[in-house]
């Protein structure tokens, strides 16, 4: 059996019904099997009845591009559309960015879904779950989306009108990794080739539990696997391995804590993708919607300005040296101490015995890495300030999206 999981026996588009512990309705391919007037077949099922049903139950769409049918033109309206996270740490890490760079989402009733950006009167803001915001991006309803990139390449299963212009937003991090158990037959599995070369087969294949039937078929497709069942289910999939409804699991990680306190383990070669915030958008609607190019520009300056300044910390320290000159060298001799561009330097004045202003100081303004702040400063008497935003001339991102579009900015208005 291929890697494919059978899903040439089945329609490609069908998508995976079969639910673990769900009603005996998800398994609606036995059932319907049974001729008129014969007797109900027992409710438990032999392990090949099972998987063989899960087979047909579990075909995925094999085409390039998502399966989310898309209008031949984009609707017509005044108003530019943004998709953010409705519910979950996602939400609320996604307004809280926004308010750090000065974009607040006032949203005048909580049971509302759309929202306004004070500063972008132009755009409204749409609350979706995470998974609508994927499909309304690729279908135009929207026109950009913050979503994360695990759902996007579930979802928008590396579809040519989705582009990314920001994958980096510095919140929602975590891995899309396998989750062995850690005793059992598994007990001495701790890499994914010793995963492989276990004695699957057609009648015992991997049965596999996972929210990300795209990703995990490509993925098992991609490192050679034979004899794999993709199982779907609703909410803790942690259990499915204990109860013996599927071996290993294929899920979100943060910590690893959830994973350890149910016996399952991360392997070696087991991790499929790291995820992340990301801002994306529809390719068409970047190309059409007048103001939207715009838009984009200001988010990515002002999102570049403040996750750059959040990496750093601005210090303020007084030194002693024969000069300017001299102490701006002796900075810019030590990579930690160099800053940004290099230094700012000025000279100190304190009052003299004469009752004169004298300088016998100077005062280095520099940017430090947050990670090597201490290592930097190594002594007291310094000033440290956190820093809002660094603006660059223009955001590299910004440049890449013009590219990919082939888009030159002397066409726009930035003003």
């Amino acid at each position: 059996m291929s890697p494919a999981l059978s899903q040439q026996r089945a329609a490609p588009a069908v998508a995976c019904a079969a639910r673990l512990g769900g009603r005996a309705g998800s398994s609606s391919s036995i059932a319907s099997s049974r001729r008129p007037g014969s007797r109900a077949a027992p409710r438990r099922q032999t392990l090949q009845g099972r998987q063989a049903a899960l087979e047909v139950a579990c075909s995925l769409n094999n085409s390039a591009g998502t399966a989310v049918p898309k209008p031949l033109k984009l609707d017509e309206r005044d108003t530019l559309r943004l998709a953010l996270p409705s519910k979950g740490r996602m939400a609320e890490d996604t307004l809280q960015l926004l308010k750090d760079c000065q974009l607040s989402v006032v949203k005048p009733n909580p049971r509302q879904y759309v929202a306004r950006i004070s500063q972008l009167p132009d755009l409204e803001v749409w609350f979706q779950r995470a998974t609508d915001v994927v499909r309304k991006l690729i279908t135009g309803d929207v026109d950009l989306g913050i979503v994360g990139l695990d759902m996007l390449a579930e979802i928008g299963n590396d579809d040519p009108d989705v582009v990314v212009l920001h994958d980096a937003l510095d919140f929602g991090q975590c891995h899309l990794a396998l989750g062995v158990p850690t005793g059992g037959r598994f007990a001495a599995i701790n890499s994914l080739e010793e995963l492989r070369s276990m004695p699957w087969s057609e009648q015992a294949p991997l049965r596999v539990v996972t929210g990300y039937q795209n990703i995990a078929r490509k993925y098992f497709a991609e490192k050679g696997f034979e004899n794999v069942v993709l199982l779907s289910a609703d909410g803790a999939l942690e259990a499915a391995p204990a109860m013996g409804s599927a071996d290993i699991i294929l899920d979100l990680v943060s910590t690893g804590v959830t994973l350890r306190e149910n016996n399952l383990k991360q392997i070696a070669g087991g991790t499929i993708m790291h995820s992340q915030g990301a801002l994306v958008a529809n390719r068409r609607a970047l190309l059409e919607r007048p103001g939207l190019l715009e838009i984009c520009h200001e988010l990515l300056e002002r999102l570049e300005a403040h996750l750059t300044a959040n990496a750093y910390y601005s210090v303020i320290a007084n030194m002693r040296g024969g000069s300017a000159a001299e102490v701006s060298l002796r900075l810019l001799q030590n990579a930690e101490l160099a800053g940004l561009s290099g230094p700012t330097v000025s000279r100190v004045y304190t009052l003299g015995a004469d009752g004169k202003a004298e300088p016998h100081l100077y005062a280095a303004t520099i940017c430090v890495p947050k990670k090597r702040l201490y290592p930097a400063i190594g002594g007291s008497g310094v000033l440290v300030q956190p820093m809002t935003y660094i603006f660059d001339e223009e955001p590299p991102r910004w440049r890449h999206l013009l590219d990919t579009l082939g888009v030159s900015a002397d066409s726009l208005d930035l003003s």
